[in-house]
């Protein structure tokens, strides 16, 4: 991760969706680390799916997740045996990724957001910012912003539509945020 304190800006429309090995649905990738990496190698990804269809969720050993729903009546997820209700919007559940995890949809095809790092290289902190706030970038860290829902300001000059997401790497700030909606603050840390 670099220092330069640089904001780069990740535009929705510029995402590309790849869709799932099983045909469930689809899933955007927002950002990762290292770039470019697959997902055997990630440090941190963060994605948006689209769920069409119920079924099991991908195994992913060594990782953490935490998934939350953005539109849709939600779903079910049967977790080592154990069902959790992620039916509430903006409600982030967080779960291991080595989990035998399989999914029932709650009335009709989800978004949801998720947030996945390698245990022992990276965490996460996850906010939903709801009104204006400072944000600050950790020495070693990473912040990433996505806006889920409205609109948000990040400084003077740089405007997030719904799903547009800001990288801030590098110590800096602090960053103003003026979310009009719900916007997901994700400060990711290494070596943790």
């Amino acid at each position: 991760m670099t220092t330069s304190g640089r904001i780069q800006v990740l535009r929705a429309a510029e995402r590309p969706a790849t869709a799932w090995l099983n045909g469930g649905g689809v899933t955007r990738e927002v950002a990762g680390f290292p770039a470019g990496a697959g997902l055997d190698a990630f440090d941190w990804r963060v994605s948006l799916a689209d769920v069409a269809s119920e079924g099991p969720f991908s195994v992913f050993a060594g990782i953490d997740r935490v998934i939350t729903l953005v539109e849709g009546n939600g779903m079910a997820l049967t977790v080592d045996g154990a069902e959790h209700r992620v039916d509430e919007p903006f409600r982030p559940f967080a779960f291991s990724g080595d989990a035998s995890t399989g999914c029932r949809l709650l009335g009709g095809p989800v978004v949801d957001f998720n947030v996945m790092t390698r245990r022992g290289r990276t965490t996460a902190g996850l906010d939903l910012a709801t009104a204006p706030r400072t944000v600050d970038v950790p020495a070693g860290g990473v912040v990433l912003l996505l806006c889920l829902a409205g609109t948000a300001a990040l400084g003077t000059d740089t405007t997030l539509d719904r799903f547009d997401a800001a990288l801030l790497d590098g110590p800096g700030g602090p960053h103003e945020l003026r979310p009009d909606g719900v916007t997901a603050v994700v400060t990711f840390r290494t070596g943790h």
